[in-house]
């Protein structure tokens, strides 16, 4: 056989190996990703132990989702610890109260830190409360200890255009207030009691879990906001610091200061790169955690530059 055949050979017998490697890496990955369709717990570096790190931001509602991750991260032995770090104005008083208990949930079976960035206020905090301790920065914004409960008014316009509803109802209070016509003084105390009810378990749950007589949370639950300084001094926090206090609460806790902290979150549903996340989820699994194909391929074809805005929180 003549050098050029042997050369040909041997080129041939490379390619095949790596698309034979190719088709390992594929059958696995789509397993992968299967088994996260079906509900298997496959999160980032769920296969070593580690501290698990879940993000709640923006509006806070009945999230089913986010309380899945929470029983799964309680559940978890290879999860040593919890941090919770919080970016939210608040949200339903129902959705904070889930969450609330499902982070109190952890809390029975491994430490938890709530870790409050730009805002915890409302139901953020009422949520940031759940952690055995609450970290803050120095100018993050959180406290606003109270209930809320609004309703749009339209009649004034609807007169206007000459348009008016009737109705016919079991009792005075059904179906109130109404947005097309001013609320009855029953009505409104209907709701007011509602409120105030509301109202007195969340300063319970303040007093509660921060150590606080009910008479001092009340002198500070009057949806008021506070910076970290002033939430610290009035005892709303326990720490100012980032990262390293977490560390240092967590050491304190008895939990290893090498240990890695791996973000639990949602699962990517329609992803063009679910593929790429099965494969760094394999390659977690191996020991290789610092490598997010996912993450990869997101931010080298999808930059800000491409859209030239500046956007809250990039760098």
């Amino acid at each position: 056989m003549d050098q050029s055949a042997i050369a040909d050979r041997r080129r041939l017998r490379r390619k095949l190996g790596f698309w034979r490697i190719a088709a390992a890496v594929l059958v696995i990955g789509l397993g992968i990703a299967a088994f996260r369709l079906a509900g298997g717990d496959m999160a980032a570096g769920s296969g070593s132990p580690h501290i698990a790190h879940i993000e709640i931001s923006g509006l806070i509602q009945d999230d089913e989702e986010l309380l899945g991750r929470l029983k799964k991260i309680g559940d978890s032995d290879r999860v040593k610890a919890l941090v919770v770090s919080i970016s939210s104005p608040g949200g339903t008083t129902y959705g904070g109260e889930r969450i609330f208990k499902a982070i109190r949930a952890v809390a029975e079976k491994k430490p938890v830190v709530s870790d409050v960035r730009t805002l915890a206020a409302s139901a953020g905090y009422m949520i940031a409360t759940a952690g055995d301790t609450i970290i803050a920065g120095e100018t993050s914004i959180t406290g606003s200890i109270g209930v809320i409960f609004q309703y749009p008014q339209t009649k004034q316009l609807l007169d206007k255009i000459g348009v008016s509803l009737e109705e016919i109802k079991s009792a005075p209070l059904k179906a109130e207030p109404s947005p097309f016509h001013d609320a009855s003084e029953e009505a409104k105390a209907m709701i007011r009691a509602m409120v105030m009810d509301s109202y007195d378990w969340f300063v319970d749950l303040v007093a509660d879990r921060r150590k606080l007589s009910r008479d001092e949370v009340l002198r500070l639950a009057d949806g008021s906001i506070f910076t970290g300084r002033q939430a610290l001094k009035a005892r709303l926090i326990d720490t100012l610091g980032g990262e390293e206090s977490i560390r240092t609460y967590l050491t304190g806790r008895g939990i290893d200061k090498d240990l890695k902290i791996v973000k639990w979150e949602a699962p990517r549903t329609g992803s063009a790169f679910g593929f790429a996340s099965a494969i760094s989820t394999v390659l977690n699994l191996f020991g290789y955690g610092d490598i997010n194909l996912g993450t990869v391929a997101t931010d080298k074809l999808f930059l800000d530059g491409l859209i030239s805005v500046w956007q809250v929180g990039r760098h």
